[in-house]
């Protein structure tokens, strides 16, 4: 934000010095970027935070000097002459989408005499990086410099109907803008519109066939309120941005719009002359100004600074900053906060605006603050095992935008979201305006990278957010929940070994059960879906030779995705100990032939079921197809071991169950021996 020297001293008595007001205003919050001369006015340049929309005007930068000095505050009036005419008999104004602009005011002037503007608007323009176009045109720049409020001016004669209507826009509608080029409008773009057709892309731009000349005599003045987001989303799509669009992207003080509108009928009247109609036409709704008061306690100023700060300065510095002061009592202070600072909402927003203003520089660097210690969270306890076996595995992890292309969703797309991911346009990356619905996508991506880097055989993972739509039969569940998602050239058994060694360490007792994945992305019969009981872990699988050769990635790639969130909610974070082995175990194997149809979780289910007490273990030994095997069979070697707590075993009994095993398999499963 650029502002004059010349022109804040129009609203508080500087002191002398402009590198003290310079330096105070950076210890404030306000950092300074630059000082420059401009003819016999200077310019200073400060960068206001996303979260100060009310330092975006003169206005707003003079208070913060005001109330750091203890200055008065001097803001215009905004007081007009208006004739017997009402504005509400000349035109009318209807909001059609009161979500994207909730409240529109209209004031019409008569015999206005369009012409250049006098030298000191011209200079004060100037001086912030602004040219000059027209006295109407100028003014409307001028109070949007003053208050923060972005304004507008059509030429009233030029719109149909002499209406105005704030309407979503229609699909095929184009609107030619000032800057002389062309854009298209679509529902998601609110436009200000005539009796029919859009004559303003809304918060950003006005339209050429509505502007300000000097055949000019009637013209209207928009002052709204449109909704942020659909601002930031317009001025991103078609990337057209404007000082407007800026200020409108963070917010405008919505109790303030009358004060606008006046203040710059005010100024056209001072310099271009006409007649102001009287009243003027408001279409939504003005909102009651902030009654909730935010409790301040005195003592925990002191408690967080380290340092006091006397309760009657607390005091002074809210109010100056514009705060309504409600029950003040020796220990605890009601403070309601002014429209033009949404950002005050808790009691540490009270807390950071007094210790800026009483100075940050008197703060002693050896002061003593108390200090209490924090534990971890589960979900941090949780991540941190699961990062600790993933290191140990040889993974590295990574760290990626939430952003990714649409072709990028097309190479993993486990939930199915396609082109319903949601979407957020911004400026910076493109088209990467998809948020992810996976986490494999953007780490496939880093292994390109590596790759291109001379960097093979890379095993990545992450830990982040992905979005999903919510699940209706679980609404107590994350709508972007964590994933953690594993991807590197190695092989398939080995990635789904990994899977199982970290679900056992977060989760000893959680049993996993695979069924088939139908992902065409997996390289047939390499994909699974993996179970935690009647909740999907997650999927794991190779990645069919299309999607790495789309890619162009030379090494066969293994994937995992995982449900962070259910890992988290079956975590057994105390370990339990239990005695060591006393006596040795005895190890049996047993090679089934199975019809195809059979998975290893049927067969393991079913062994574990029939085996009876003294079974310690079991595990996969490999399969076979092939010569000797028929061609709708396969075969399974199942390594089982036996151990009791209690004594040394004898053969007879692990024959015994060894034998209830192979009756139990052949009855269920049709398994032979082989």
């Amino acid at each position: 934000m650029i502002v004059s020297w010349n022109w804040l001293q129009e609203y508080v008595d500087l002191p002398d010095s402009l590198e003290e007001v310079a330096d105070r205003l950076t210890m404030t919050g306000l950092n300074l970027e630059g000082i420059e001369p401009h003819g016999d006015d200077t310019a200073i340049d400060l960068e206001v935070t996303s979260n100060r929309p009310d330092c975006l005007g003169h206005v707003g930068v003079a208070r913060e000097i005001a109330v750091a000095y203890g200055l008065g505050l001097r803001v215009p009036e905004a007081a007009v002459a208006e004739t017997t005419e009402t504005c509400a008999d000349t035109t009318s104004v209807e909001i059609e989408c009161p979500d994207l602009c909730p409240q529109y005011h209209a004031r019409v002037l008569r015999g206005v005499k369009v012409g250049p503007s006098p030298a000191w608007l011209v200079d004060r323009l100037a001086t912030v990086g602004i040219g000059s176009v027209n006295n109407v045109v100028d003014v409307t720049n001028y109070v949007m410099l003053e208050c923060g409020q972005p304004l507008h001016a059509f030429d009233f004669d030029k719109l149909h109907g002499g209406r105005i209507v704030v309407r979503r826009g229609r699909d095929g509608e184009k609107l030619a803008a000032i800057d002389h080029a062309e854009y298209p409008v679509t529902n998601e773009t609110c436009v200000v519109a005539d009796a029919d057709r859009p004559v303003a892309i809304a918060g950003v731009m006005g339209g050429l066939d509505t502007e300000i000349s000097d055949a000019t005599t009637n013209v209207l003045i928009e002052v709204a309120d449109f909704a942020p987001l659909t601002v930031r989303n317009t001025a991103r799509r078609l990337k057209l941005f404007s000082p407007s669009s800026y200020r409108f992207e963070r917010g405008v003080d919505q109790t303030r719009l009358d004060w606008a509108s006046r203040r710059c009928c005010e100024l056209i009247l001072e310099i271009a002359g006409g007649q102001l109609l009287t009243g003027s036409v408001v279409a939504g709704e003005i909102p009651a100004p902030p009654s909730e008061p935010i409790p301040l306690r005195f003592a925990r100023l002191e408690k967080l600074l380290g340092i006091p700060v006397p309760r009657a300065e607390t005091v002074s510095i809210l109010e100056n900053l514009g705060c309504g002061l409600g029950e003040l009592t020796n220990e605890v202070g009601q403070f309601v906060p002014p429209t033009w600072r949404r950002d005050l909402t808790r009691e540490i927003d009270l807390v950071e605006e007094v210790a800026r203003l009483h100075g940050y520089e008197r703060i002693p660097v050896d002061a003593t603050v108390p200090l209490s210690l924090s534990s971890k969270t589960r979900r941090d306890r949780v991540r941190e095992r699961v990062e600790s076996l993933l290191v140990s595995a040889g993974f590295h992890e990574a760290l990626t935008l939430s952003f990714v292309k649409p072709s990028q969703v097309a190479l993993f797309d486990p939930a199915g979201i396609g082109a319903d991911a949601p979407r957020t346009p911004h400026s910076t990356r493109g088209d990467e305006d998809v948020m992810r619905p996976s986490l494999v996508p953007s780490l496939l991506h880093c292994l390109v990278d590596n790759e291109r880097q001379g960097s093979f055989g890379v095993r990545l993972f992450e830990i982040a957010k992905v979005f999903l739509a919510a699940d209706p039969e679980r609404p107590e569940r994350e709508c972007e929940p964590l994933h953690v998602a594993l991807v590197g050239a190695l092989p398939f058994a080995d990635l789904t070994g990994i899977v199982e060694s970290l679900v056992a360490a977060v989760a000893p007792h959680a049993v996993i059960t695979t069924r088939p994945s139908g992902l065409s992305t997996f390289t047939e019969g390499r994909g699974a879906e993996l179970w935690l009981g009647d909740s999907r872990l997650g999927w794991v699988g190779e990645l069919d030779a299309d999607v790495t050769d789309r890619l162009k990635i030379r090494d066969t790639i293994t994937v995992a995705e995982l449900d962070f969130v259910l890992l988290e909610e079956l975590a057994e974070l105390v370990p339990h100990a239990k005695p060591l082995p006393q006596y040795p175990a005895m190890d049996r194997d047993l090679n089934f032939v199975l019809d195809e149809s059979v998975a290893w979780s049927d067969l393991e289910a079913t062994v574990r079921a029939a085996a009876g007490p003294l079974l310690e273990s079991v595990s996969f030994g490999g399969q076979y197809r092939g010569k000797q095997i028929p061609v709708d069979k396969k075969s399974y070697v199942v390594q089982l071991a036996y151990r009791s707590p209690e004594r040394t075993l004898t053969s007879d009994e692990v024959d015994a169950a060894q034998q209830a095993v192979i009756a139990a398999c052949g009855e269920q499963l049709s398994a032979e021996l082989r």
